[in-house]
């Protein structure tokens, strides 16, 4: 029978992201498990950079991160508290980073928020949620918020 020892919980702070949480700390609790809560700072598109003064596009991106940390240490606050767990930011991609962050820390399982995207939308676009479940090497567990 499978383990549970590492848990990736994305996060995005939305109340779909605190309903993941809540299933991830149910987990966590029953298995003993260590949670990992990730949020991904997307990137300003290359298309939009090569317009803006790089130094500017630096201080942006670390008041988003350094906004992204403190959002994160409320989170694992009040959704987390009494757990094992490493809160980390990253600026990235989305999708690719959770997907690439499990493989790197071993995950057993990615707990992870649904905003249920319908019709065209999901068509066009699709979701984080969709793209990980697509391809990441571990079991992922959605959870609708």
């Amino acid at each position: 029978m499978p383990t549970l020892k590492t848990l990736l919980l994305p996060v995005d702070f939305s109340d779909g992201s605190a309903a993941a949480a809540a299933m991830a700390r149910t987990l966590a609790e029953l298995a003993g498990a260590r949670v990992h809560a990730l949020h991904v700072v997307t990137e300003v598109t290359d298309r939009s950079r090569r317009h803006l003064p790089v130094e500017l596009v630096e201080r942006f991106v670390r008041e988003v991160e350094s906004l992204a940390e403190a959002n994160m240490k409320d989170f694992v606050e009040h959704h987390l508290a009494g757990l094992d767990v490493v809160p980390e930011v990253v600026v990235g991609d989305g999708w690719e980073d959770i997907v690439r962050r499990a493989e790197e820390i071993g995950a057993d399982l990615i707990v992870i928020a649904t905003h249920g995207k319908r019709g065209l939308e999901r068509l066009l676009v699709g979701s984080t949620t969709d793209r990980v479940l697509r391809h990441a090497r571990v079991p992922v567990l959605s959870v609708r918020g």
